[in-house]
């Protein structure tokens, strides 16, 4: 899961220690959240930054979610389309498990993984949520000690 760290850190989950993944707008990356399950494990990556790249782990505590901000006029995420009664977007909450000691950067993820093993090291792709596979994810979790 993506996150610019200016907009929201692995250093502010660490402080905050559980949040909402809301304000997701990409029906592609919505429904690659809509398959997670409790106790998943999703790793936090810092995106447009220098390096981007994979910086922690974080935990799925809760799922099916309704996201508020599609209904907050004063949210940069909110859907005008999206009615109470049949909302559009959802969200997961998360908790923080730990912090890499060092960024897993996407120049090093592209030198390990083909794009094929690994959707964020396809060139162009923008989605925000991606699915890892499992034996991708514990090469990683191996390669950034976690």
């Amino acid at each position: 899961m993506k996150s610019e760290p200016d907009a929201y850190s692995i250093e502010n989950l660490e402080k905050d220690i559980t949040t909402l993944w809301d304000g997701i707008r990409n029906y592609q990356a919505r429904n690659f959240m809509r398959r997670m399950e409790l106790k998943d494990r999703v790793f936090f990556y810092h995106s447009n930054c220098k390096p981007p790249g994979i910086v922690g782990l974080m935990e799925v505590i809760e799922k099916d979610l309704v996201d508020p901000t599609q209904f907050d006029k004063n949210s940069k995420y909110y859907d005008p389309k999206s009615r109470e009664s049949s909302p559009k977007w959802d969200c997961v909450k998360v908790k923080f498990l730990s912090k890499s000691q060092k960024i897993l950067s996407l120049l090093e993820l592209k030198s390990i993984f083909a794009e094929e093993d690994l959707i964020i090291t396809r060139r162009g792709n923008r989605l925000s949520i991606t699915p890892v596979k499992e034996e991708i994810a514990l090469m990683i979790i191996r390669k950034l000690n976690l």
